[in-house]
């Protein structure tokens, strides 16, 4: 995989229709040369605002010092559901730096991804609701609530048997 693939597989999923300003939305772009220390990002001035920019900007991928093609292939290797350390290891690059890269990554996708709507109606299936004893005051007397006999030294020995004592499997 080459930057030039990267390149183009970028401005294909960012701009299918044709390129367009970031700034003003307007498709009426000028290329304006090529990046010096890459020459396959594509450089764009916009005639609507005059605005300068290029293949990654706006974009999480901008910015970064890894190469392109790296980001591309941890997004793929994401797509694979390899961990952050197996991705490490096949790029060559620290886990740290997988982590960061991950992140980013997840954030861009998610920032793209449309607010969830929910209607309609919904099943529940084996839920546990533990509702408390509102309007049952003797139950709450039962268990030693804060009006009963039993002081708070009490309650907190009563909590530590319970939690520690376990029942015998005779």
């Amino acid at each position: 995989m080459d930057d030039a693939k990267c390149f183009a597989l970028v401005r294909q999923h960012r701009w299918p229709e044709g390129v367009c300003c970031p700034g003003c939305d307007s498709s009426s772009v000028i290329w304006d040369g090529c990046d010096d220390t890459q020459p396959h990002r594509q450089r764009y001035r916009c005639k609507a605002c005059a605005g300068r920019f290029d293949d990654l900007t706006g974009t999480v991928l901008a910015g970064h010092h890894q190469p392109l093609r790296v980001w591309v292939l941890c997004l793929y290797f994401m797509g694979l559901n390899l961990s952050n350390r197996q991705i490490a290891g096949e790029l060559g690059l620290a886990v740290s730096d997988v982590q960061a890269m991950t992140e980013q990554l997840r954030r861009g996708l998610v920032a793209k991804m449309p607010a969830v709507e929910l209607k309609g109606k919904v099943e529940i299936d084996e839920v546990y609701v533990v509702a408390g004893h509102k309007g049952q005051p003797e139950e709450v007397a039962k268990r030693g609530g804060l009006d009963g006999a039993a002081s708070w030294q009490a309650r907190r020995a009563a909590a530590r048997w319970r939690r520690t004592s376990r029942p015998s499997s005779a």
